[in-house]
């Protein structure tokens, strides 16, 4: 299937600042991109791009004040297919991971591994280890936490979450990647497009946040909020939490007043 993605951002800035974006499909799927990927600066700065130590494509440029208008829409080639799973995915000890991956296993500002290793142990530890146990935590987060707008803020952590059993998809995925560091299977966090295909729509648009594992050798997909396999999923930005993939970080003020979202399935 082909899919439209686009986005339109607005800021009013009071002074010139610098800023960093993270709006560009991630790299490894550029290869199925049928339109560049570009970010349309409206009043003209100049963006410099650059990978980052996530092996994401960040854009950097200096907004002069005023109105800031960032907007971007691509094509891309999906295969149309769920996300995949396996359920004979093992988990893998932690002597035995690649170095890279290590780095996904420890405490980050939104995942406070230390402080859940207990209650990710009582409810998650007499688990089968692999994909089952992964999969327990989905269940466990997606149930026993209420999505509501309302409560989202931007310093809620996946300590908060557990206490509160409230928040959006960022927060879901928190918890889920803290109970699985918890257990040593390494955790990423995943933010990109997830447009309504083939489930009922639910507005209003927006980019969407998920988590991936390290099983049986590779990065596999996992969403504690819808906990279903889901059509359409692209890639934008990993990090180890939402803290290392923020849409824009601006090193200075830049007061979001329009913002939209669209994520669709064209006919080729």
């Amino acid at each position: 299937m082909v899919i439209r993605l686009e986005y339109e951002m607005q800021f009013e800035v009071p002074n010139q600042i610098s800023m960093l974006t993270m709006l560009y499909v991630h790299p490894s799927r550029v290869a199925d991109l049928l339109q560049p990927d570009v970010m349309q600066v409206d009043s003209g700065e100049t963006v410099e791009d650059y990978i980052d130590g996530f092996g994401n494509r960040v854009g950097r440029l200096v907004a002069k004040a005023g109105t800031l208008r960032l907007s971007g829409s691509t094509l891309i080639q999906d295969s149309g297919l769920p996300d995949p799973a396996d359920w004979s995915a093992c988990e893998h000890p932690v002597e035995d991971l690649p170095h890279e991956v290590l780095q996904f296993l420890i405490n980050s500002r939104y995942c406070e591994v230390d402080r859940l290793s207990a209650p990710a142990y009582e409810l998650f530890g007499h688990i089968q280890p692999g994909w089952g146990r992964v999969q327990a935590i989905c269940d466990w987060v997606h149930n026993k936490v209420t999505f509501s707008y309302l409560h989202a803020r931007p310093t809620k952590t996946a300590l908060d979450v557990y206490t509160e059993r409230i928040g959006v998809c960022r927060d879901y995925q928190h918890l889920a990647i803290t109970f699985c560091r918890a257990l040593n299977i390494p955790a990423r966090y995943a933010t990109g497009y997830l447009g309504d295909i083939g489930v009922p729509p639910r507005p209003p648009g927006d980019f969407s946040a998920w988590f991936e594992v390290y099983l049986g050798g590779r990065w596999w997909t996992f969403d504690a909020r819808n906990n279903i396999p889901r059509i359409g999923r692209v890639l934008m930005a990993v990090g180890r939490d939402a803290s290392d993939v923020s849409l824009t970080t601006s090193f200075g003020a830049a007061n979001l007043t329009q913002f939209r979202v669209q994520t669709e399935e064209v006919m080729e």
